[in-house]
């Protein structure tokens, strides 16, 4: 890129020392990524402020400075002081790429709870349907049929315009995406426009960083704010929040609610979920009816990317979900439980899936909970969850979940000094173990909940992650136990 039109795009406030014929080969957020001709772009995070490290840039090579205070330098290199470094960040990285997210079609899907699954269940449909899309989230990161770890919700604005980048080079046409409420307060998703908008609900969450839930609120509004008039706007009408997100948004707005008749849910059981959407009937195998929004919501919005109706439900019905998220486990067999697994490790997580499963389930089925606590995390969640797991459990086997550097047994005594009554748990250290011997003793009347991990394929102990795998564990019990290999 040629620094003029790095200039054009940043709307300085003072340039120092402009060359406009330097061509520039890279940007950087972080200054030990500045390579030789690089801009370097500081910005004042949460933890560590980039005017700090202006001179390392340069002594790496950086020939462009951007900021937001006057800097002097003896060296060669262009300062462009601006008002907010932040709101630059996305357009200079989209700018670096090629302006990937140009030739995309982006969908974004924000809210406390569901940004996953919705996020899934459209790029499972966009697939289905023949699209060729891909997918940011919590879980995975997957450019088609590719996938990739995932480290954040949503990545910073270099990250995600390489990402993007990627995507049309394998020839993606749609990109799905959760937007979390850090990355729009800190203009992460800046640069680039959204085709459809979803939100699924906003409850108590990121207070730490939000501080009051009206600024969390706030932050996740930001989404719809900013949206353009062709695009698309799809809330949950039945959150409180919902008719907020579409104040001051200019775009088409689609509801979804089951409060009134546009959408209802016809069954709801442990086999899974039947709802009315828009007049269409979608029979999908998730559970619960937290699903019944996710499900919905995802509808709408592949309706509002001019999917047709019917093609939308015939892929929804096949739709597993986010990896991990209320996900069953199945082998063939007869007189097998019914075993669930799910990522939920906080007491509010647990409890919105035990409740679930407590409020689906036939009145002669058990409710089997299998659940530990991470190490070195926030011990006060630990007696908590002891008392969610006891109001709707029938058996409670409690276990290790990352004990990470901590004692897994003394983990586990502070989980068992939150039940009341210890009469119907059992602790087992070993979480194979104990995975193994809840399906050994398990009657096919029983669903067993293996909670805390979900999607995790790995178990961290003294900072070694070893490979593991709730699912496949699991699996391998459950095919034992129906006579398999």
């Amino acid at each position: 890129m040629k620094l003029e039109k790095l200039i054009e795009i940043s709307n300085p406030l003072h340039v120092t020392n402009a060359i406009n014929d330097t061509e520039l080969t890279s940007f950087a957020i972080d200054s030990r990524e500045v390579k030789e001709n690089s801009v370097f772009i500081a910005i004042r995070g949460t933890q560590v402020d980039g005017h700090m490290f202006l001179e390392d840039a340069i002594d790496r090579g950086a020939k462009v400075i951007i900021c937001e205070e006057s800097y002097y330098t003896e060296e060669e290199v262009c300062v462009i002081e601006v008002e907010n470094t932040q709101k630059l960040a996305g357009p200079i990285a989209q700018a670096f790429a090629g302006n990937p997210a140009d030739k995309l079609k982006v969908i974004g899907i924000t809210g406390t709870n569901g940004k996953t699954t919705t996020a899934t269940l459209v790029y499972q449909v966009l697939s289905t349907c023949g699209k060729k899309a891909s997918l940011l989230g919590t879980v995975s990161k997957r450019i088609l049929d590719n996938e990739f770890d995932s480290k954040l919700t949503t990545a910073d604005p270099i990250e995600l315009a390489s990402d993007m980048q990627a995507m049309v080079e394998a020839g993606a046409e749609y990109l799905v995406m959760e937007v979390s409420s850090h990355a729009l307060h800190q203009y992460r998703v800046a640069g680039f426009d959204f085709e459809v908008a979803g939100f699924t609900n906003l409850s108590h969450d990121h207070l730490d960083y939000h501080e009051t839930l009206e600024e969390y609120a706030k932050a996740k509004k930001m989404l719809f704010d900013t949206l353009p008039e062709n695009s698309t706007a799809v809330i949950n009408a039945d959150d409180k929040f919902g008719a907020e997100m579409l104040k001051d948004c200019k775009a088409k707005k689609l509801s979804l609610s089951f409060h009134n008749d546009s959408a209802y849910i016809l069954e709801n059981s442990a086999n899974g979920i039947s709802v009315i959407v828009d007049g269409e009937k979608i029979e999908s195998p998730l559970v619960g009816k937290f699903n019944a929004y996710n499900i919905g919501l995802a509808f709408l919005m592949c309706k509002a990317l001019s999917l047709s109706p019917k093609e939308i439900t015939e892929a929804l019905n096949e739709a597993k979900g986010a990896a991990g998220r209320m996900e069953p486990v199945t082998v063939e067999g007869e007189n097998l439980p019914l075993v669930i697994v799910d990522y939920a490790h906080t007491p509010d997580a647990l409890q919105n899936v035990l409740s679930t499963l407590s409020a689906v389930k036939d009145a002669a089925q058990k409710l089997t909970v299998i659940f530990g606590a991470g190490g070195d995390r926030d011990t006060s969640k630990r007696p908590e969850m002891a008392k969610v797991s006891e109001e709707y459990a029938d058996k409670i086997i409690v276990t290790s979940d990352n004990p990470r550097s901590e004692n897994p047994d003394l983990i586990i005594a502070d989980i068992l000094n939150g039940f009341e009554n210890l009469d119907n748990v059992k602790s087992i250290t070993n979480r194979k173990d104990a995975i193994e011997k809840t399906i050994s003793e398990a009657t096919s009347d029983e669903i067993i909940l293996i909670a805390g991990k979900g999607h995790e394929d790995y178990q961290e102990i003294k900072g070694e992650r070893h490979p593991f795998d709730d699912r496949e564990i699991a699996r391998e019990f459950l095919t034992k136990k129906a006579g398999g290999n």
